[in-house]
This record gives C-alpha cells, structure tokens and sequence, in this order.
C-alpha cells in the first residue's frame, strides 16, 4: 500500500522529459495530446513516468499544458487514452471521478461543428502580433535615438576639440604667454591684498551719511528774491542764500543747540545700516544707498520747487503703481540741469564704490559662511552674528519710524530731546525746520483720527435723530427731488483768477466769461487746503463731504492713507445710485487712472466706469493745444457723449480736468499774454510760467462758456457745479509776504443750472456762497436747486451757515485757529475759532464725530439712513 501511494524518486524517471523539439501544429478537433518526445512509446503515458513531472510544462504540439498539482487531470483525446487512464488510476495517480470527467469534456469537444477554442486562438494571436509589431516600433525608435546620441556626442567632441586646439594656440603665442606670467606672478600679491578696516567703512558710512543729509536739506530751501531797490548787505545775502541756510541747518548744533541736523542722520543711517548689514557687503550697500537718498533728495528738491511740498510716504503710490514715467514729465526745464548732475555724480560714484569693492579684500561685512555654517567655531559665531544683526537692524529701522508721531514713544522722545518739533499740518515748513527725511519717516504711520471720548452708537444714534429733524424741517420749504436733475461735478485743475494775486496785472481779462457767470449765478472763492498742488485731497471733500482739518495733522492725503483702508466709503454720487437702484454715476479724467489711485477708488465709491486716456476703452476726446495736456474743450466733449447716451435718465457726472496742470513751459504756439502782461518785479522765470498759465486759463474760459452753452441745449434739467482746486506754485514773488498766504489758497467756484431746470438763474445770498470750501459744495448745491436734503447734507448746511468756509492749509499764524485749521466768516475774514458761537462749536462737534464714525469708527450711522433723503 505503501508503494501503490507514495511517489519514488529515481534518475529513471526523467527518460520520458520532453526532448523540447517543436513539431508541426495540428488541428484541435481529433488531435491527441501527448509529449514532445522522440520515443513514440505508449508507455510514455504512464504514471510512473509522470509523477516525476509535477508543476513542470508539457510541451505538446498545440501548446503548453500547466501542471498545477498531483491531481491535476490530463486530458488525451484519440485511441490509447482510456489504458493510459487506468493505467494511471491503478497508480493512485488519476482518481475515478476525475476519469469521468475528463470523458464528458472529451465527448463535448469531440461534437462536430463547434470549435469552441478557434475565437480565442484568433485572439491570442491577434495580441501576440500587436506586441511583436510595438516591440519591433519601440526598437526601432530606440536604435534612432541611440544613433542621433552618437552623431550629436560626435558633433560636440568635435567642436570641444576645435576650441581646445583654438585655446592651445592663442595661449602659445609669445605676447599671451607673458601675459599669462604677469598674472600668475601678480596672483600671489593679489590674494593677499589688505582687507579694508572697519574704521575705514566707519568714515565713509558717516562722511557718505553727512552729505545725503545736507544734500536733502539744500533741495529744502530756495534763493531770496529782493526788490531792485532794497538795501539788504552782502553778509544778509549770503546767511539768506541756500548755501547760507544750509550751512544754518549744520552749525546750530553748536550755536543754538539744536541738533536737527544729527536726527537726520539718525533716521537715514539706520537705512544704510540695515543694507549693510542685510546685504553684508558694505561697497553693494553703499552704491545702492547713495543712488537711492541722491535721487529722492533731486525729487524733493523739484517737487518743493513745484508745490511746496517735500516727498511723502504716499507718492509712493505713484511709482508702486506703475506711473513712475509719468512723473519725469513733471520736470521743469529749469530743473533738468539739477538731475542731470545728479546723474553724472551717481555714475563716478558707482565707479568708485567698484573700484573700492575690487580693491577690498575684504569680501563680507561679517564673516559668515551659509554652507558650513557649523563646521568650526568661527563660522558658528560669523553666521549668527551676520543674521542676528541683519534682524536687529531692520528691527530698530521699522522702530523709530514707526514710533516716530506718537507722544511718549521712544524715537518720538529722542527726537523732541533732539530739537524736533513736528508741524504736520504744513510739511513745507516741517522739512525746513525738521529736515525732509524726519518728515518722511514721522508720516509713515498714520492714524485717521483719535476716537472721541463721547463716541458710541447711543451718541450717534442721538445725532441722527437730531439731524433727521433738521432735515425734515429744511425739506418742507423745498420743492424739488436732488435727483430728478443731473450733477456734474467740474473739478478745474489750477483754475483760479491770476488777477486776485497781488503785482499781477494783465491788459486783457483771461476770464472775461466765467467772470460774468459768476455775477448771475451762485458762484464765490473757495477756500483750498492746497497750494501748487493737493487735488485729490480738494476732490475728496467734495466727493465725500468730510473736511480735511478733522482728521489728524499726519494724514496728509486720504486717497491714498485712507481710503485704500477702508471697507465701505460714502460719497455723494451714491444718492443717484441709490435713485436709480443701479450705478447712475460716471467719472472722467483725461490723464492716467492710477494717479492718487483713483482707479481703485472710484470703484470703492461706486461709479459705473472711469474713463481715463489709458483706461479700456478709453476716453474718446483726448485733442492737445500745442503741447500741452488734454484740452478742457476735449475733456467736456466726452461729458456731452455721456449725457447723449442717457436717455434722458438723471445721473452723476464727476470730471477733473488736466489742461492745466504744471508745469508751466512757454509751449503756446500764439500767446497774447505775453504783451499783455503789466506785471511787475517777476524774474523772467516766473514771468514766463504766468504767461502761459493765463493763456491755459483763457482757453478753459472758452471751453466752459461753449460747454453751458451745449447744455443749455439738452432738454432735462442738469446742474454744473465748478470749481478750481488750488493756485499753481507759480507765484513766488507774491508767497514771499505773509500777508498774501490766505489769498494764494482762494480759488473760483460756480453753481449753475441749465435752462430746463426749474433753478435756471437762481444766485444764493452772498452771505450763503461768497465764501465756501469744497466739502460744502454739495449742500450748497441743494440749496441752490431747491432740492431736499439728506440728514448729512442737513448737517452740512448748518455748519456752513455757521462756519462759511474752513479748512486745513499751509499756516504758521497760531491766530488762524488751532494752528493747522483756519475758519473764514462770511466776508472772508479769518476768525479764531475760540470766538466762534456756541451754537457753530457744537455744529463743528458733530460734524466731528460723524466724520470718525463714518471714516475710522463702527459706521453707527450707516444703519440709520443717515444718508438718505428722508
């Protein structure tokens, strides 16, 4: 029993191996399988010669048959099959059972007409070609690549050959072999050249230090004038020239103790010092730092110059936004000589900050090595040196600037124990006295407004209340709707009447039309924070209503410290969109979208588009006179096309011209001013700048009349309220005198209706408009219409009878008011504000906190309609 079960391992057993010898395919039906074998012995099939087989292949003439187990079945079809069968049963090797099925599978394979295994075959050889066919594609490609491998290494082997032979050749010559010597013979010397010492940079940070400061502090001041008759001695002359208050600026450390000049060299120190240390490599910081403080001291010098006004952290906004091109258009003829100075020296700077960084041995500040900065010890202690003074300094930098306006902090100390003291309100007078780079720094961190110790909703909601009173009480006189007519709102740029200044005089009138308007409808000076310059601040409190001299002496420009801020921003376009359920308000300005970054703010203030000459699309109308900027006449045809396309539906039209901006060239082709100017004691400079400014202004009177005329034509009631923003800083002569300085800040103004509106030819009381500030136009504009008013605007036609006119402008007169704000009475004279009513004080008091509530507060009003009418 034993025998019959177990399987016995002999050599012998391996004699019927298939002898792997492939014979000729034969078809499936009647076929036999058996081994591929040359013995033809049937007693190949026994099971003593197939125990030895297992899991082995049995290579036959069809295929190969897996053997899987000692119990797998084999099926042999044809004659022999059933005695190899039971030959293999007596063995133990084939159960009964398995017999029988092999008999039912042979019997079902063996039906005609059914070849049950041809689709797979089909199959099988259908994938066994498609394999064969990408294998052959895929070697094919390979050989390919391979043999363009070859031709390319070929190709490069031979070029890198050519050049070595090319290289060998020119190094042989006698002269490259000399040549050659010198050096090596000079390396030795040249590697251990001196490392310059830290005493050395300690003498140029301060000496280059030293004159970025007295080099900004001398764009501050401007030569004195003197009249041809005045005795004023040559020592007067030279203390009072630029060179002589600079020299001032210098020497009161020592003289009067006063040590504004070390402050400024504190303030930018610490930016060298940062990208000295930042950067580690002194000569790199150094050319970097006297490129930048060169050219910002060139830019402070010209826009002084030009506006009285230095650099602030908000011009910025100009170059971030991509306009810094546009701003060299700006230089003066007269100044171009400056920059190109300046120019030349950066360049021969540069040189010897190269030539100095070549000759230095030296090659970092601080040792330090960032691939191995754990290796030794000295390389542990180099490495965190060089980043712990790199924060360090950054740290202090963003410090003192930081804290620099704020009263207890530690820079602010430091500085009033300096000498500083700061004059927010009136940067001219703060960089000559402080130095531009402490104005800079003091106005980089700005706070709108200081929260009222009353401020909460309870006493905002009490103001609302109060004010809708008011409102309710001012609209049951009042006939009309504020929009059923359309607004637009015209900001001139420069616009104002040269003949107000004092010593100028012209034989002909430069604004005969606009004069005689002004006689018919409502129309008075404004008074204008600006001088040369401020129009973003003049069109935001026209836009908005709010008052510049609410908020805090250090926020200089709203368009660009305050607004960008702000999450919800309430202009008066807004009342015309609320009207119309839509956006019914429109703005245009023929120059770049950017500027004061009006593109972005306009959106926040809700206008349907903005239309600029690189706005998409642009401005359709963008003719020049000359070479000037876009005509006023050109700006007002794009107006006339608005209100063509609006079928007649009231809107919103907000326009700042650009005609005439500075500068001020002689670029008028045909300019009758020029003879019909009787001015006097002008340098030529300033003669010729006033020639061509009076020929801009005659141009624009021109413009405006046409412009009425045309929409006198259309047939709905519109409203132009007009007004310029500032005087140009062309006036030298006259800004010298105190006493001209309030006048220099009143500009024109009109409001006027077309002939369809119901207000054609109204004129308020010279009381109610002689004098007037821009926040203000709104409500006088209401007023002017007969319109009914929102409880805002109610609040504003209380404090403008009470207050005609205030405003926040260049003023050193402690008289004037709080000595950054001044109030005008209604003949125009200035008036303290101490002496105001209790009544106006109390209008100013709240018009205050709804101007922090509205702006740096919890918007308490927004959810009382506050701005809407009743």
């Amino acid at each position: 029993m034993k025998d019959a079960t177990m399987p016995i391992y002999s050599p012998d057993r391996h004699t019927c191996a298939p002898s792997y010898v492939k014979l000729t395919k034969q078809p499936i039906a009647g076929g036999t399988y058996r081994p591929l074998a040359n013995d033809e012995d049937s007693n190949a099939c026994a099971p003593s010669a197939l125990s030895g087989h297992h899991s082995s292949k049995l290579y036959t003439q069809k295929s190969a048959i897996h053997a899987t187990s000692d119990n797998t079945s084999i099926f042999i079809s044809g004659a022999g099959t059933l005695p190899c069968l039971l030959e293999m049963v007596s063995s133990g090797s084939v159960s009964k059972a398995e017999i029988d099925n092999n008999e039912q599978i042979a019997s079902s394979e063996l039906q005609p007409h059914q070849p049950a295994e041809q689709p797979l075959n089909q199959v099988v050889s259908v994938c066994k070609r498609a394999a064969h066919a990408t294998a052959k594609t895929l070697s094919t490609a390979g050989h390919t690549a391979v043999k363009a491998t070859k031709v390319t290494g070929h190709a490069i082997h031979t070029a890198a050959t050519a050049v070595k032979n090319a290289w060998h050749t020119f190094i042989n010559f006698k002269a490259v072999q000399l040549i050659i010597k010198f050096f090596r013979k000079a390396y030795g010397p040249w590697k251990k050249r001196m490392r310059f010492s830290y005493a050395f940079y300690a003498i140029v940070f301060t000496l280059l230090t030293s004159a970025e400061v007295i080099f900004l502090q001398w764009g501050v001041y401007s030569e004195p004038e003197y009249v041809e008759d005045s005795e004023v001695d040559y020592t007067t002359q030279i203390l009072q020239s630029v060179a002589g208050q600079t020299t001032r600026f210098v020497s009161q450390m020592w003289l009067e103790q006063k040590y504004q000049f070390l402050l400024n060299f504190i303030g930018i120190g610490l930016i060298y010092l940062a990208l000295v240390f930042v950067l580690n490599r002194f000569w790199i910081a150094t050319v970097i730092f006297g490129a930048a403080m060169t050219a910002y001291g060139v830019a402070n010098s010209i826009k002084m110059g030009l506006r009285n006004e230095p650099i602030l952290p908000s011009d910025l906004s100009f170059v971030s936004n991509g306009n810094g091109g546009s701003l060299l258009s700006f230089i003066p003829k007269d100044q171009q000589a400056l920059v190109n100075g300046a120019i030349t020296v950066l360049i021969w700077f540069s040189c010897a900050c190269l030539l100095l960084f070549v000759l230095d041995g030296r090659r970092r500040f601080i040792h330090c090595s960032w691939k191995h900065p754990s290796s030794n010890a000295k390389n542990i202690i180099g490495t965190s040196s060089r980043a712990l003074a790199a924060i360090l300094s950054i740290v202090l930098l963003v410090s003192y600037t930081w804290n620099l306006n704020i009263p207890g902090a530690w820079s602010y100390t430091l500085a009033t124990n300096l000498g500083y003291k700061p004059v927010p309100w009136n940067t001219y007078e703060d960089a000559k006295s402080n130095g531009p780079a402490t104005t800079f720094q003091s106005l980089v961190r700005v706070k709108a407004m200081d929260k009222p110790s009353e401020y909460s909703k309870k006493t905002m909601e009490k103001i609302a209340a109060r004010y809708t009173k008011e409102a309710n009480k001012i609209n049951t006189s009042r006939a009309n709707i504020l929009t059923d007519s359309t607004v637009i709102l015209i900001l001139s740029e420069s616009f104002s009447d040269p003949l107000r200044v004092p010593g100028i005089s012209f034989d002909i009138d430069p604004m005969p039309n606009i004069r005689a308007l002004k006689d018919v409808t409502t129309s008075g000076l404004m008074l204008s924070p600006g001088y040369g310059g401020g129009t973003a601040n003049i069109e935001y409190q026209s836009l908005t209503g709010m008052n510049l001299a609410n908020f805090n002496d250090q926020l200089i420009s709203p368009y660009q410290q305050l607004v960008p801020s702000q999450k919800n921003v309430y202009t008066f376009n807004q009342i015309w969109n609320d009207a119309c359920q839509a956006q019914c308000s429109y703005a245009f300005h023929p120059y770049l979208k950017n500027f004061y970054l009006r593109d972005s703010n306009y959106k926040k203030f809700g206008f349907k588009y903005f239309r600029t000459i690189d706005s998409k699309p642009a401005l359709k109308y963008q003719d020049h006179i000359d070479a000037g900027y876009v005509s006023d006449a050109s700006a007002y045809q794009n107006v006339i096309d608005q209100l063509n396309q609006s079928d007649g539906e009231s809107q919103f039209i907000q326009l700042v011209t650009m005609q005439n901006h500075l500068p001020y060239g002689d670029y008028y082709t045909n300019n009758e001013f020029k003879e019909a100017d009787t001015s006097t004691g002008l340098d030529e400079n300033e003669e010729v700048q006033i020639d061509t400014y009076a020929k801009g202004i005659s141009y624009t009177d021109q413009a405006t009349a046409t412009f009425l005329d045309q929409l006198n034509m259309i047939e709905q009631p519109i409203t132009v309220i007009f007004y310029g923003d500032h005087l140009p800083g062309i006036y030298a002569s006259a800004a010298k005198y105190k006493e001209n300085q309030l006048t220099l800040h009143e500009s024109d103004y009109f409001i006027w209706s077309n002939s369809s509106s119901s207000s054609a030819g109204s004129k308020l009381s010279p009381e109610e408009s002689d004098y007037s500030s821009s926040n203000f136009f709104m409500a006088s504009a209401a007023e002017h219409m007969d319109a009914k008013v929102t409880p805002f605007l109610a609040l504003l036609t209380e404090v403008h009878q009470s207050v005609p006119a205030a405003g926040r402008f260049a003023s050193t007169d402690a008289d004037w008011g709080t000595g950054s704000t001044s109030y005008l009475d209604s003949s125009g004279q200035l008036i303290k504000k101490k002496n105001l009513s209790s009544e106006a004080k109390q209008l100013l008091e709240d018009y205050r906190l709804i101007q922090y509530d509205q702006t740096a507060g919890k918007g308490y009003l927004s959810e009382n309609w506050f701005n809407r009418v009743p």
